[in-house]
Formats: C-alpha cells, structure tokens, sequence
C-alpha cells in the first residue's frame, strides 16, 4: 500500500475532492488529509493548531506533500492577508519543521510567489484593493520594467504611502520566508520544493522575486523549481512521487502554435506542458508509454470569465490508438465545446486515462498528468477500480464543459443571487448529465451542486454511485 499525505491550500473542491477522485483510482493508495473543516476558505484561515495536530497523530507515510502556505499564513488567500511578522511566523515554522523530519520517507513541499492582480477587486486581497488595486499593479509592473530597462517611471506617488508601505511589507514578509525555505531544501529537511507564480505576467515585483529564487537555486544547486501556475503544484508533485520512469510524448493540436501565451501566465504553451511533465518525472520518447494530447489554441486563449471570444474546436481530430490524456486549453476557465464534442461521439475510448479542462493552462495540465499516472499506473498493477475512474470522469466534464464552459455565465450575471441561479439551471444540468453518462455507461444515483465559497468560480459536485 503507498501511503501519501496532503496538506491542501484550502478548503476548495479543486484542491481537496479532486485529489481524493484522482488517487481513489488506484485501489493500492492511501490518502491522508486533515479534515476539511480545519483548512482556510475564501473568508477563514485554516487551523493551524489542528493541522499540526493532524501531522503530530499521522502514521508513517512514503509521501507527504505539504502546502507551506498553509502552514505559514493558514491559506493561500490568508498568505495576502495574514497580519502577522516575520519573526512570528518563522517561529511556527521552526517547530513545525521538526515534526515532518520524522513523518515521511519523502517531503515535497510548495509556497506562492505572493501575486498581483490587475483588478479592484479586493474579494481575495487587503481592502484597500478595492480602490487600489490596479495602481498597485502598475507599480509593481513598471517598478520591476525600469529596473530591468533602467528607466524612469512615476507610478509610485499616485498610491497614498501607508497603503503601500503596507503592501511593500506585506511582500517582503512573505518573500523572506520563501528566502528561509531554501535553506530546508538545502539541509534535506525537504526533498523537492516548488515556488509557484499564481496570475503573473510579463514584469512585476512577483517576477523580480521569481528571478532572484531561480538564480538562488541554480547557484546553490537545489532541488528547487519555480513554476507557473498554483492549485496544480500538489498533484504535480504527487504524480512526482508516483511516477515510475513512465514516458511520455506530447502532441498538440495545433503544432505551429506552441510559442502562444495563455492567459493568466507568463510562459509559453510549449514550456508550461513540458515544464509540468518533467516536474512530474517524465521522461520525453517517440515510443511513449503515454501520449500527452494537448488542446491548444492556434490565435489566443479563449476566457470564459472574461467574456472574449471563446475557441471552438471545428477541425477533426483523431484520438491515439495507445493510452492517451488531454489537456484540453483551448479556453481559461472551461473546456472546448468543439472538442467535446467529438470526445462524446462514442463511448469512452479505453485508451483514455485523464482529461482536465478547468480554470489556466498549468492547473489543466497538473490535473491531467496525475489523473493519468495514476490510472496507468493501477492498471498496470492489476489494482485499477475502473468505477472510481468513471466518477473522476463524470465530474470533471460536469465541471469544465457543463458548469464552466456553459451554466456558470448565467450563474455570474445572476450575481449575489448564485445559488438561486445555480438551482434555475438543474433541468439543463441534468441533460448535461444523461449526455456525460450514457458516454461513459456510468450509473449513478444522485448528483448534486453547490457553490462553496458563494461565488460562481468554484462549483462543488458531490456524485452519489448506485
């Protein structure tokens, strides 16, 4: 039995359930995770006094993947907002340190690059973003620009001083304790240790950062990455501890577009998929145990959320004769109606083993790639429960195609009235389901939808097998 444990970022569907979906495919693994109710939320900061319990009472594991966000700030969201000093902090690290030494054989950990978002909206930040916000991002982006160009700006006095010696803090905080992480991964308290840039772009003072712990970890020689990308860092580190020198090959459906750009990254196309691949263990072949399908787009990313104009697959494609998973990032925030299409003609090919098509590229990739080795690798070892792969299935396409990629603006524009909205729209979920079933030959009893953080971004699925 591999015994792995995770302590997720937060309390949402995509970083708790989804981990539990993919791993329950394999009858040989066992998950542990503190209980849900102990992690942060959009408005709550995680406990942290019962996460340490948690690691204190948990059983010798081979794997224990950590989000050291939460251990720090109690959250991803509360790492923005957490009032706490650098000195408080590092105490709580210090000691939670001492405990993982003695909890597993391995210890892959990850931390943010705290983010900029280039908006007003303070719904995930301090509340002065509100107002703000955008002027914050322009700082930090022409701050950053200067000093590489070694021009002048004159952003910095169109923000009043407290708001951003507050915010300037804020960041140095959390970057200091990123600094202090290296030192664990060079004293073998960690194994692997990833940073991740969370909404980035082109230049800014979370790039600046992101530079500087890269030139720190090629001069120290540490097994350390900074990565695009955040909610999909765990199960790319769990698809590293679980990957057993599989091989891969990636196709793209559109070959000459590679070079692109999503949205909400600051990587191309072709370095996120291989980036992503080669931090899960794999290793690039023509004769691939795996064939990596990556749905992208041929002009720019389509965005659901956004508005723009959305990408609809309408050339014919033929899916591998081997096993085969699709990364489908044609869109932001939902899957390519186009391509779904096609997927849904027959049944489901058995040579399929993941699909994932929700929010940025890197988390559909991250998403795909665990979904996969799992899958493959239980199959290969005769512990494959091909019920628990239908279920992974029929929620994901519930997600990205039905409720992102087609209820979920009408759920937005309903706004505050969401679930009200979510409720208005069940007769067309469930046509949505009979379609997703009947292409899977997946019974199920009941299938029911909420909307955790009472707001339309995130929808939970909970599905009730016959």
């Amino acid at each position: 039995m591999k015994k792995i444990a995770l302590i997720p970022i937060d309390n949402r569907p995509i970083c708790y359930t989804l981990v539990e979906d993919i791993l329950a495919q394999d009858k040989n693994i066992k998950l542990y995770m503190p209980e849900r109710n102990l992690l942060g939320s959009l408005t709550k900061q995680a406990n942290i006094v019962g996460i340490y319990n948690f690691l204190e009472n948990l059983e010798e594991v081979d794997t224990l993947v950590i989000s050291l966000d939460t251990i720090a700030y109690g959250g991803l969201v509360s790492s923005r907002r957490c009032p706490e000093t650098y000195e408080q902090i590092k105490g709580r690290l210090l000691k939670f340190k001492e405990i993982i030494k003695k909890k597993a054989k391995k210890v892959l950990a990850f931390s943010s690059i705290m983010r900029i978002s280039n908006n007003n909206i303070n719904e995930e930040e301090k509340e002065y973003w509100a107002q703000w916000g955008k002027r914050i991002f322009e700082f930090s982006y022409y701050q950053h620009k200067s000093r590489k160009e070694k021009s002048y700006n004159c952003v910095y006095n169109q923000i009043p001083q407290d708001i951003l010696d507050d915010y300037l803090d804020t960041r140095k905080r959390n970057f200091d304790i990123n600094k202090l992480y290296l030192d664990w991964i060079e004293d073998k308290t960690l194994d692997t240790l990833v940073f991740s840039k969370d909404d980035t772009g082109q230049y800014g003072l979370n790039v600046e950062e992101a530079e500087y712990l890269e030139s720190e970890i090629k001069k120290r020689n540490l097994n350390a990455f900074v990565k695009t990308g955040a909610d999909e860092i765990p199960l790319t580190l769990i698809a590293r501890a679980l990957n057993d020198n599989l091989t891969v090959d990636i196709q793209y459906i559109w070959e000459n577009s590679t070079d692109k750009i999503s949205k909400y990254e600051d990587i191309s196309v072709k370095n996120c998929a291989e980036g992503q691949l080669k931090l899960a263990n794999f290793k690039f072949s023509k004769n691939a145990d795996l064939i990596f399908v990556v749905n992208n787009f041929q002009q720019q990313q389509g965005d659901y959320v956004l508005g723009e104009e959305i990408n609809k697959l309408s050339k014919q494609i033929n899916f591998p004769d081997k096993k085969y998973l699709i990364a489908d990032i044609s869109n932001a925030n939902g899957a390519d109606c186009g391509l779904i299409e096609q997927l849904l003609l027959n049944k489901i090919d058995k040579n399929l083993v993941g699909f994932c098509a929700y929010n940025t590229s890197a988390n559909s990739i991250g998403c795909a790639i665990l979904s996969a080795i799992v899958n493959y690798s239980a199959q290969k070892n005769n512990t494959y429960n091909e019920l628990a792969f239908k279920k992974l299935m029929f929620t994901r396409l519930l997600d990205d195609w039905a409720y992102q990629a087609n209820i979920r603006k009408y759920v937005r524009e309903s706004a505050p009235n969401f679930i009200q909205a979510l409720e208005e729209k069940s007769e067309d979920l469930k046509r949505f389901e009979n379609k997703i079933a009947n292409y899977l030959d997946f019974k199920y009893n009941n299938v029911s939808y909420s909307l955790p953080w009472n707001r339309s971004f995130e929808v939970e699925i909970y599905v009730k097998n016959i």
